[in-house]
């Protein structure tokens, strides 16, 4: 019966995995997908080996960087306003003044700069050790290290990340952790509310992408961190992060398809 049972588990998760592909080749990207189900301790997984790689975090770092400048006293609060350069970027709602929560909204990759400029390099890399986030290297340049940079994180350690974030246990204040929180919903139905940030790095010859954050509902949350990959020329690829992500969790009944 044992075996039974252990060969019906092996063919579920089989399936699962199956199911998933379908969303990455539709895309035509490849990567992974972990969620991690709190109340009942329970892992999901696809291409687990994946999910413990490391890659450049992007902009889904600009959520423990909104930590530290709120947590040093650079910003104040979510309605901190950081001044526009004047130099006008690839993205249009980059060109203007923004305050934080609009940052955090548009990936206000200036602002984060900025923000971290005015931070400095020593409270950075002593913060990112404290905070125990990745490799914790933010050699590279005190402006591009999560672009650019020596900085890696794995999608656990992303997970595990999101789970202090959530629980509070990070060594920073309750008041910075709740400003965060409250910067990164993506939805709110009524039945749940999701969370999250995405990321977008490239290379010479790749797209590298990601979308990290929670949902909760029911009493219940739910973790989730997925990592894409594909051409630079894949017309796609921006739009894939969020929708293989809402595609999976619409499959395991976490969020409304």
């Amino acid at each position: 019966m044992k075996t039974i049972l252990l060969l019906l588990l092996f063919v579920t998760i089989s399936a699962q995995a199956q199911d998933v592909k379908k969303y990455f080749d539709e895309y035509d990207v490849k990567g992974s997908f972990v969620m991690y189900d709190l109340n009942n301790d329970k892992y999901f997984y696809y291409d687990s080996a994946r999910c413990n790689t490391g890659f450049s975090p992007a902009s889904t770092s600009k959520i423990i960087n909104a930590l530290i400048g709120l947590e040093t006293g650079v910003i104040t609060d979510e309605n901190f306003i950081i001044p526009w350069d004047g130099i006008k970027r690839w993205v249009d709602a980059w060109n203007k003044d923004l305050d934080l929560k609009e940052a955090m909204r548009v990936s206000g990759v200036p602002y984060f700069q900025e923000l971290a400029r005015r931070v400095g390099y020593e409270k950075l890399r002593d913060m990112y050790t404290k905070l125990e986030y990745g490799n914790m290297d933010i050699d590279g340049g005190v402006d591009q290290f999560w672009l650019s940079g020596a900085l890696r994180i794995t999608q656990m350690q992303q997970i595990d990340f999101l789970k202090r974030l959530y629980k509070e246990e990070l060594p920073v204040s309750k008041r910075s952790m709740d400003i965060v929180k409250s910067i990164i919903v993506l939805a709110d139905t009524g039945g749940y509310v999701m969370r999250g940030k995405t990321g977008w790095a490239q290379s010479d010859t790749e797209n590298i992408g990601w979308l990290v954050g929670w949902v909760e509902k029911g009493g219940n949350v739910y973790f989730y961190a997925a990592n894409v990959e594909g051409a630079l020329d894949n017309k796609k690829f921006a739009e894939s992060r969020r929708a293989i992500t809402e595609k999976i969790l619409g499959d395991l009944g976490i969020i409304s398809k």
